[in-house]
């Protein structure tokens, strides 16, 4: 039959066509279900730190502020006090945040993900543009897993264990909507 000639053609191609998007979307999706657990988008660097305590606000002028941050070979860019016992430093790619009465803080510095941030980017569609080739992937993933249904014929196929398969694969959504949404 034609039909099964074009299902396989277009299930063939845009599985082609879209592999990187499944990709892309793929680890970025994992990678944004875990951001409770780390920083998808930000590698961030700490470093503790300690200096002579006891400070008052008045003592830590933009030049005393310099002064810590050179000990730590730090940029300064901009200083302030959010209460009355701790000091918050903007630096180049970080801030600081030094506790006045003990002298202890830290350095805290993130950069980009080389591979991950880009994905991430892309994943959260940041632009009109990519918006609309998203949707179309959207359909294009749609069109492959209708497609895909009806590629093998027989008892593996969706007459017989695809039907199985496919039910688990729709059950397992549908049963954790009752559960954790109704």
């Amino acid at each position: 039959m034609k039909w099964r000639k074009w299902n396989r053609i277009i299930h063939r191609d845009l599985g082609y066509i879209f592999f990187f998007m499944t990709i892309i979307y793929a680890v970025s999706g994992i990678a944004i279900n875990h951001r409770a657990d780390w920083n998808p988008n930000y590698i961030v660097d700490t470093k503790y730190i300690e200096t002579a305590g006891n400070f008052s606000q008045d003592d830590l002028t933009i030049s005393a502020v310099k002064a810590i941050l050179d000990k730590n070979d730090e940029i300064y860019r901009k200083h302030y006090f959010p209460d009355a016992t701790t000091l918050k430093v903007f630096i180049k790619g970080g801030l600081m945040s030094l506790d006045m009465e003990s002298g202890r803080g830290y350095i805290e510095k993130t950069t980009k993900r080389p591979i991950l941030g880009p994905m991430n980017y892309l994943h959260y569609n940041p632009v009109y543009y990519w918006t609309i080739f998203s949707d179309i992937f959207c359909i294009a993933l749609f069109l492959i897993s209708i497609s895909g249904l009806f590629i093998i014929r027989g008892k593996k196929g969706i007459t017989g264990r695809g039907a199985w398969l496919t039910g688990v694969g729709i059950l397992i959504p549908i049963i954790y909507l009752f559960v954790y949404y109704y």
